[in-house]
């Protein structure tokens, strides 16, 4: 009776571990195929975002298209868009770009064609040019025409930062509390990184400020990496389960009679 219950918590026990053994195969293959097809999809991204900064510039959505506009339509369009800048409205968002730490310079452009408000990235600026007088680059004046890529609004505020409107202190590019500090109605729900200007003759060595067409484009693509880890790992569990099994038998053959009959008799 003994071996018999023991023969039972042994096989009890197979069962479990077999068990175990599929699921956590057919997890980590799952994982490894879901990453396979986050990897087509970045892919895709990647291309149509690429297509988009290289296309010829295009009028960005107007008042009927702003409830549509959406990341995987719009964002890094190229845009053209004509109108006259409200200087005295312009917002110091916090950035830290390839050329240092400092502020981005939102001004809102009042659109020439349907009198809407599309706060405009003209650029960075370094925290000695915070002031626009100290700055090296003309303010431009009447009507004016930006080239520039479509961004999203920034709601969420800065890493580990929210914006502080009531402070004027801004850590993200969020168009409508911007709009509401300004006093802007009619806001578009997106903003224009501006296009590098050409750079006026103040001498070689004097930047121009605020410096534009420093967008960044990247995309993280660490999917196929993610999915050889998981297919890795699947593969892992079969192997063990493979020496598991190979020593069960073995384990069942010398525990057999006529195992233990020819060692008698040897």
């Amino acid at each position: 009776m003994a071996e018999q219950a023991a023969r039972q918590r042994s096989t009890a026990a197979r069962v479990a571990l077999a068990v175990c053994a599929v699921l956590a195969f057919a997890g980590f293959f799952a994982l490894g195929t879901w990453q396979v097809e986050r990897r087509a999809w970045k892919l895709d991204l990647i291309a149509r975002v690429d297509q988009r900064v290289h296309a010829p510039a295009a009028t960005p959505p107007g008042r009927t298209e702003w409830p549509t506009v959406n990341a995987a339509n719009d964002e890094y369009r190229h845009v053209r868009l004509a109108g006259t800048f409200l200087h005295d409205k312009e917002t110091l968002v916090q950035a830290s770009t390839k050329l240092g730490a400092g502020f981005w310079v939102l001004t809102p452009l009042r659109n020439s064609a349907d009198g809407s408000v599309v706060l405009v990235n003209r650029g960075f600026v370094p925290p000695e040019a915070q002031k626009r007088t100290a700055r090296t680059a003309p303010e431009p004046q009447g009507e004016t025409t930006v080239t520039g890529l479509l961004r999203l609004t920034e709601p969420k505020g800065g890493f580990l930062r929210k914006n502080d409107p009531a402070g004027d202190r801004w850590f993200s590019r969020d168009v409508q509390a911007i709009a509401a500090a300004r006093g802007l109605n009619d806001a578009a729900p997106y903003f224009v990184d501006a296009e590098a200007a050409q750079a006026p003759a103040t001498g070689a060595d004097t930047p121009a400020w605020p410096a534009g067409g420093l967008t960044v484009i990247a995309f993280p693509n660490s999917h196929l990496v993610y999915a050889l880890t998981w297919y890795g790992l699947a593969l892992m569990v079969l192997i063990a389960a493979w020496f598991v099994r190979r020593s069960e038998n073995a384990a069942h053959a010398d525990a057999s009679p006529v195992t233990q009959d020819a060692r008698r008799d040897g």
